[in-house]
């Protein structure tokens, strides 16, 4: 017996192996279908233009297997699935469950669209390691701070990792479709303009079989992973963000893959866990968007509201420029601008700065950092930054405000990070210039001594900032 026609509604999850949404798709002729919408548009530049290199693996992948490859469509999905369904005879539409509020609203239009002429749409586990639902405190509640939900996760264990990739796809014939996009051509992000040839020149390869490659090579040398993760001048880290942001790898089958190199490999123990722990924040931030999914645009902790961030303003825009004159805030700005990425210990003395320092809305940091990641994720960048800022779950005190210096003299001891991206002439600090709008150029960062002398009063500001609004 034949099995009906499906349509796998590509939206991330760019993998073949682990990916339920495409295996139930498969199981008949089907058609990947990615959409062009205004979800996708309101991304930021660099998440919009690492996308596309992970839809263009992602289609060939397809391709090898037999598969057309992705019909890719500009317009709504509520609008188009319908008519794609009428055009297959298709009853149900895959997906892999993305669940950040855009894409929960999205989910509701277009199931609704579906169901008025008879099919449904399916959603499927895979961006997360385990159904929230599954993790709830002792009251039925989610969890609000890390330790115990960490705990309760390990307690439980992840999901494990569905099947691996399809030998076979069957293509589905694809006879009255409204006009597709070409993928020759395809430019996601036209607004990055002259930083475009930077970020390709600085791209880590995409793709799942290169986010496996990545895995396997850091599992190697995870022995030193918990006490080098914290410095920017080594490369210690995964390197997987990306890959994980867009889900050219699932979280569950990095987690069966660390787990079992931990058990293998007894000398690594140690920092393979302090790395799953890691995988467990990324998850423990997503649990708490789906519970708050007003996490980008409110502070979670009520009293907060009332806090007296300044508004956009002329230190916010020599902070976004990398022109504070602090320099390890500086040159975490600049590695961001030129790779897409930026160190996660330099991530959070760049969000403390914004927030403590100049006492800027910490929503002002994370729309640039949305606009200028690569590997954005809604949930870890909105959550992030409320722990910095102190006004989310489980957060840092407020009064807990890093020193740049101190944090440079701990983490980047003979200062190479520092002077990768800021030393005259060094290659990343030309890269950054490159990829400058023209109103920025020209100006040049403040003197040094200007900014060690701003670490104290702007420290002191924070203080009495604080002070003031806790006491009125």
């Amino acid at each position: 017996m034949s099995m009906p026609t499906a349509i796998h509604w590509l939206t991330r999850d760019f993998r073949l192996g682990d990916n339920p949404a495409l295996a139930a798709a498969a199981r008949g002729p089907m058609r990947s279908v990615f959409f062009i919408d205004a979800q996708l548009l309101a991304q930021g530049a660099a998440s919009r233009w690492r996308l596309e290199r992970a839809l263009r693996d992602f289609d060939a992948a397809l391709r090898q297997r037999g598969d057309a490859g992705v019909t890719i469509l500009r317009g709504e999905p509520h609008e188009l699935l319908p008519r794609l369904v009428a055009a297959l005879g298709a009853a149900e539409v895959h997906q892999s469950d993305w669940p950040c509020p855009a894409m929960r609203a999205s989910q509701q239009r277009v199931d609704q669209a579906l169901r008025a002429q008879g099919a449904q749409l399916v959603l499927h586990p895979g961006h997360l390691l385990i159904h929230p639902r599954l993790l709830r405190t002792k009251g039925g509640g989610a969890y609000r701070v890390f330790t115990p939900f960490a705990r309760a996760l390990r307690g439980i264990g992840a999901d494990r990792p569905g099947a691996g990739a399809p030998p076979r796809i069957p293509t589905a014939p694809g006879a009255g479709w409204p006009q597709s996009v070409a993928l020759d051509g395809l430019d996601l992000a036209p607004d990055l303009h002259g930083g475009r040839a930077v970020l390709d020149a600085h791209a880590l390869p995409a793709g799942e079989a290169a986010a496996l490659a990545r895995l396997d090579d850091f599992l190697d040398r995870a022995s030193e992973y918990e006490a080098r993760r914290d410095r920017p001048d080594i490369d210690a880290t995964s390197g997987l963000s990306e890959a994980l942001a867009l889900g050219e790898i699932s979280p569950r089958s990095v987690w069966a893959i660390a787990e079992a190199r931990r058990r293998d490999n007894p000398a690594a123990a140690d920092g393979i866990a302090k790395f799953m722990s890691e995988l467990c924040w990324r998850e423990f931030a997503w649990h708490l968007l789906i519970e708050f999914p007003q996490m980008a645009e409110r502070a979670w902790r009520p009293e907060w509201a009332e806090f007296p961030w300044r508004g956009d303003n002329a230190d916010f825009d020599r902070w976004r420029q990398a022109r504070t004159g602090i320099a390890l805030v500086d040159a975490g700005l600049r590695e961001m601008r030129v790779t897409g990425r930026m160190h996660n210990r330099v991530r959070m003395v760049v969000a403390s700065w914004l927030t403590k320092h100049l006492l800027t809305d910490w929503r002002l940091g994370l729309a640039h950092f949305q606009d200028s990641l690569s590997d954005w994720d809604p949930a870890a960048n909105a959550m992030n930054w409320q722990w910095v800022a102190g006004c989310g779950p489980d957060a840092a005190p407020f009064f807990r405000i890093f020193n740049p210096e101190r944090q440079a003299e701990r983490f980047d001891p003979r200062g190479d990070y520092r002077r990768a991206w800021l030393g005259p002439g060094a290659a990343g600090a030309l890269a950054y210039d490159a990829t400058l709008p023209p109103d920025w150029r020209g100006k040049g960062r403040p003197p040094a001594d200007e900014g060690t002398a701003a670490i104290a009063a702007g420290r002191q500001r924070a203080l009495d900032a604080h002070a003031g609004f806790r006491d009125a």
